[in-house]
């Protein structure tokens, strides 16, 4: 579906009814894509997500001399693993800004003894972090020519032995280790050097690691817990309620987020919250902010400015567009409801959750007569995770008139 640029959000008039299909969860695809790779024989995927993140992983995976089908209509996608072996000595990838292929490809590749790999991504991935994986994976033997993209990377295998890592700024650098170290020569130990970033996402990697231990010939996604919180919070903002096909599997920490959309409640009352262990959701919170009934505190968000964007301040920057009164700090963002601001346009900053985000505080009939009051400025970069987030936003509110 083509979108127009900037996009006017058309508010709900009535409240929203309907069920809401998600798409599968981006983090598991991209770790079940690795470890059916590793793994010896077929797998298939099945609920496995369609996105520009999803599709990197599959096109790199396929430069590195993989065999995978994919089939949209059925979501599904077939991959045969090779055991450990990595077919194409040489190969330049392109990680676009997919943090999850970019951290998973970089140790995947290391199982090859004799492999030359030139990464890169866009501008935003040139600005985030791979430096403590690329000092981690050249002490089993790796040597890369920068510490950021892009980079050439000349492989020597996987050894074993003791590793130490500094997972501080993304969880996804220990997560990518972890997936490897089962095909090193001789037991691999990681060490950490401070916590590592988001716990909930190295505990489903453990997880999955447990459920392709045994090599399964299919393999369901659940359905993404972050794109749900979209629609967990769009009857704060329209009244009315939702159900959902898909949603509550065990392996997603960010299902956390329902406990904050039962704190908020109908009433719309204001909470403080840490989204340390489920950051990627506190974009939901923060946006809809303007319309609880006092001041918002969200923490655990730091590392966060290290992400598709910086999203503290860029958060910060767009309330404050709209009228609010915001306070940010290095970890913390306090925002005072005062009345929005109509005929702003969003940045979005190229980051799917900005645009997703404050499409759902356009859902709310600000002006009462059902007009549009904000637009979304490049809503098609929702398409790193959700390509079709607004086809079924605007499905939703056509329902909810029917009701």
């Amino acid at each position: 579906m083509s979108l127009p640029d900037p996009l006017p959000v058309t508010p709900f008039t009535r409240p929203a009814r309907g069920k809401v299909t998600l798409p599968g969860s981006k983090s598991i695809t991209n770790r079940a894509l690795i470890l059916a790779a590793l793994g010896t024989g077929p797998t298939t995927l099945r609920g496995a997500l369609f996105s520009r993140d999803t599709q990197i992983m599959v096109a790199a995976l396929r430069t590195l001399g993989f065999a995978v089908e994919t089939d949209e209509t059925a979501l599904t996608i077939r991959i045969i693993g090779r055991g450990g072996e990595i077919p194409v000595r040489e190969a330049s990838i392109d990680v676009g800004n997919a943090g999850t292929a970019a951290r998973f490809l970089t140790a995947f590749v290391c199982l090859r003894p004799d492999g030359i790999y030139h990464f890169d991504g866009d501008e935003a991935m040139r600005r985030r972090p791979i430096g403590a994986l690329l000092e981690a994976l050249a002490q089993q033997g790796a040597r890369a020519d920068a510490h950021s993209f892009p980079f050439t990377l000349r492989t020597a295998g996987l050894p074993g032995g003791a590793v130490s890592l500094d997972a501080s700024e993304s969880s996804q650098m220990l997560s990518a280790l972890l997936m490897v170290a089962p095909l090193a020569k001789s037991p691999l130990t990681v060490t950490l050097k401070g916590a590592a970033g988001s716990k909930p996402f190295v505990a489903m990697t453990e997880a999955m690691l447990r459920q392709f231990a045994g090599q399964p010939s299919e393999y369901q996604i659940e359905g993404d817990a972050s794109a749900a919180s979209y629609f967990l919070a769009l009857p704060l903002v329209t009244g009315g309620q939702l159900t959902f096909a898909n949603y509550g599997g065990p392996l997603q920490g960010d299902v956390k987020f329902r406990e904050v959309v039962a704190a908020v409640g109908p009433a719309r009352h204001a909470v403080t919250q840490n989204f340390r262990e489920f950051s990627d959701t506190f974009l939901t919170l923060a946006a809809i902010a303007p319309l609880l009934d006092g001041p918002t505190r969200i923490s655990g968000i730091a590392h966060t400015r290290k992400q598709e964007t910086d999203r503290v301040a860029g958060m910060a920057r767009e309330l404050t567009k709209l009228g609010q009164h915001v306070i940010e700090t290095e970890d913390m963002l306090e925002i005072h409801p005062q009345p929005l601001r109509p005929g702003q346009v969003i940045e979005t900053y190229h980051d799917h959750r900005f645009a997703m985000s404050f499409g759902i505080l356009g859902c709310h009939d600000l002006l009462g007569d059902g007009r549009p009051w904000l637009s979304i400025k490049d809503p098609a970069c929702c398409a790193k995770t959700f390509p079709h987030f607004f086809g079924l936003l605007e499905n939703l509110r056509q329902k909810s008139l029917a009701y």
